[in-house]
């Protein structure tokens, strides 16, 4: 199991399918789209210093605040995460994830924002406690670069964005802020 299941189990799938008005197998289905393109946005956004201390500095901030229910979760922080994610390629993110999933351009739209908190809270307490236990590694080569790099790697030849992530949004990532 890739570290990709392990967040993807994190996320609430029946409460976003009864939020979205949409059958639980459309939302499981946007959510494997949505998770593996969330994380390769980051990854790609972390490939430089700013973006990556960015990050860093996002993950301290969600650390900690894993929602128990969608309710719970913060959307209007959600569209930052996803606005600094993709910058203004969000609609082309949303568009290319919507070719390859169950949901139409609306329903990504609405996922995006629900899903991007729970994906910081989950790196944060992956990346921050890794960082607390090996003081030096995060500060090393590769860092939060490393922990997405190796989601991302279980995401490749695995379900969901595999597609999307190699194809239609291969131009797009690295889009947002740093």
């Amino acid at each position: 199991m890739s570290d990709l299941d392990g967040l993807l189990k994190q996320i609430p799938i029946g409460q976003i399918a009864r939020k979205l008005g949409v059958d639980d197998d459309v939302a499981r289905d946007a959510v494997e789209k949505v998770l593996p393109t969330i994380v390769a946005g980051l990854s790609a956004n972390s490939k430089d210093k700013a973006g990556a201390a960015s990050l860093e500095k996002a993950l301290v901030k969600h650390e900690g605040r894993t929602p128990a229910a969608v309710d719970e979760i913060d959307t209007d922080d959600g569209e930052k995460i996803v606005r600094n994610v993709f910058g203004s390629n969000k609609d082309k993110v949303v568009s290319a994830v919507s070719k390859t999933a169950k949901a139409d351009e609306s329903i990504i739209a609405k996922i995006l924002p629900i899903v991007a908190p729970i994906v910081l809270s989950w790196l944060a307490s992956q990346f921050l406690n890794k960082k607390k236990s090996t003081d030096a590694a995060a500060s090393g080569s590769g860092g939060i670069g490393d922990l997405l790099g190796g989601l991302l790697g279980g995401a490749a030849g695995g379900k969901g964005g595999g597609d999307v992530l190699g194809g239609l949004l291969g131009g797009l990532l690295g889009g947002g802020k740093k």
